[in-house]
């Protein structure tokens, strides 16, 4: 039933999508070929997502895929994990309206892995068995802990998705000539079925498939631009310096993110300790069979991802040099002129596509475009998994059912709870369509690292700290860096539509990542309860754990007799 139910929704998506290649091909929006490269690959996908129901049985095999990966493959799944649309299109939209502000986003997500490698990565596999949570409720409190934790990560899924979704859906109109909300509405519909029957395995495979492939295909973009300028980047530059507004200012800190400086500061802080804070890049970590592979996991995925970002700059710097040259892809005047900025066809966040269609003609754009969809359906996919992990494990599993319930309970509440995070994707996607998708990562970020980052890695470093410091620190954390981001241009402006924002800047780790800290410090202190005492005792075991992994496969939190 469930095979026959994933056919279906498959062959209206197609049709769909046929339907609308149709009417691309009207509008010279994309040649056969690249439409027919672009069904192949989602079929592919589809066909890996068919096979991983079958081996998708357990909560094990749905949450880790088994936790048979090796740290390679573990990596690459990483990589394709990361370099998600804020990645690819978001860094070289960026790049090409603000120069050297958008790599300071490519540079800052960078950084946060060695904070994960040294700080996170090997503990997390030892003490964990599904998600961070079990980690911060080893030996503190389960409830406060898991609801902190749910509340937290569904918070961050929902600004992640909906850079992802804003992403797929302009990139589908781009290819197809779709209205935008067919298009949101279809991507959705995929990641749905690609987590609800195929669980990590299939996420996993399609995020290692499409790594490889987008590594090879920015690669050969890159090679393409490169060539147009005699592999010249001095060439490269000075040609894009010349063409863009900001003439030589397109090189020094502009105004995207650096003309205030306490902004580019909370947005470094926030980049740097938000990625060890991502529920769906932690949840990869429970996916390998050792804390050895969770090591190699994380450098193999730093070397993947720094030689991406290498090419998102020339990519960037790339479109302002190359995309000037093709009016087709403006959305021209009457005597022909068109502004760079505001008239590109799809808008900034397409930059990279159109460029890939400039330099390399339609097969490369077909092959581009369907790396980038799949790219952007795998990382919707992990990030479902990880709400659904949130909201079946962490609330259903063990904080209602109170660690009651059964296999079959747990898979379908985790099924459920895709099909509800699925639909709200779609209405944050059709909500915050024109944001760009690196900037909403970046508040996704930042709450990741004033939530879930102190709380993980005190929890796991200080023995003096209680369940009810870490709870009202995580608490602090998060309410007052979603405060920030409500009050700020991007919610407050841009979505509720007032005519100025109340918060001077909108990243707000600068503010809440210290206040989550220091609120989990100050409040463990005064924690004077027997419970405190049981937990900083407690501390020993968890070390012991933590660096050896005794005990590390068959996962059991510890069990302190009063409650907090």
């Amino acid at each position: 039933m469930k095979r026959k139910t994933a056919s279906a929704v498959l062959v209206f998506l197609l049709g769909c999508a046929l339907a609308g290649s149709a009417r691309a091909a009207a509008t010279g929006q994309a040649s056969t070929s690249a439409i027919v490269m672009f069904l192949t690959f989602i079929a592919g996908t589809m066909g890996i997502t068919y096979w991983a129901a079958k081996r998708t049985r357990t909560t094990s095999d749905f949450y880790t895929a088994g936790g048979g990966l090796t740290g390679f493959q573990n990596g690459l799944a990483i990589a394709g994990d990361y370099l998600s649309a804020a990645s690819f299109l978001g860094i070289a939209g960026m790049v090409y309206v603000s120069g050297f502000d958008g790599m300071i986003y490519a540079i800052g997500f960078l950084f946060g892995w060695p904070v994960v490698m040294f700080l996170i990565a090997e503990r997390l596999r030892n003490l964990g068995r599904y998600n961070f949570a079990d980690v911060t409720s080893f030996r503190l409190a389960q409830t406060p802990m898991r609801v902190l934790a749910a509340s937290a990560s569904l918070l961050i899924i929902a600004l992640y998705l909906i850079a992802q979704m804003v992403g797929a859906g302009k990139l589908i109109v781009l290819l197809f000539g779709l209205d935008y909300n067919i298009a949101v509405l279809i991507v959705g519909s995929l990641m749905m079925i690609y987590v609800a029957f195929g669980g990590m395995t299939a996420t996993t495979w399609v995020q290692i498939i499409k790594a490889v492939l987008m590594l090879f295909g920015a690669t050969l973009m890159t090679i393409l631009v490169l060539a147009a300028f005699d592999y010249s980047p001095d060439a490269l530059l000075a040609e894009a310096t010349r063409v863009h507004p900001s003439g030589l200012e397109l090189l020094a800190p502009g105004a995207q993110v650096s003309s205030n400086p306490l902004n580019a500061l909370s947005l470094g802080i926030a980049l740097a300790f938000g990625t060890a804070g991502l529920p769906h890049i932690l949840m990869r970590f429970f996916t390998v069979s050792n804390a050895r592979e969770a090591r190699k996991s994380v450098i193999y995925a730093s070397a993947f991802i720094g030689y991406f970002y290498l090419l998102t700059f020339i990519i960037g710097f790339g479109a302002v040099a190359l995309l000037v040259r093709h009016p087709e892809y403006f959305a021209t005047g009457p005597d022909g002129g068109f502004d760079m900025m505001k008239s590109l066809i799809g808008g900034t966040n397409m930059v990279a596509v159109h460029l890939a269609n400039a330099v390399g003609g339609n097969l490369l754009l077909g092959f581009l475009a369907a790396v980038t969809f799949a790219t952007i359906v795998a990382v919707v996919a992990g990030l479902a998994l990880a709400g659904a992990a949130a909201i079946s494990h962490d609330l259903y599993a063990n904080v209602i059912a109170r660690g009651r319930a059964t296999e079959h309970q747990q898979m379908r509440i985790s099924r459920l709870s895709t099909i509800a995070l699925g639909v709200m994707a779609i209405l944050l996607g059709i909500v915050f369509e024109n944001q760009n998708v690196a900037f909403m990562v970046g508040l996704a970020f930042a709450i990741a690292a004033s939530a879930n980052f102190p709380v993980l890695v005190l929890s796991i470093s200080w023995r003096g700290c209680t369940t009810r410091g870490a709870t009202i620190g995580g608490f602090l954390g998060l309410a007052s860096a979603t405060v920030w981001v409500v009050l700020s241009q991007t919610v407050w402006v841009d979505v509720f539509g007032f005519a100025s924002p109340v918060t001077p800047f909108p990243n707000p780790g600068i503010l809440s990542i210290p206040l989550a800290f220091f609120s989990i410090w100050l409040f463990s202190k005064l924690d004077r309860s027997p419970r405190a005492r049981q937990e900083a005792a407690a501390f020993d075991a968890l070390t012991v754990r933590s660096q050896t992994g005794i005990g590390a496969v068959s996962y059991t939190h510890l069990t302190l007799p009063t409650k907090a």
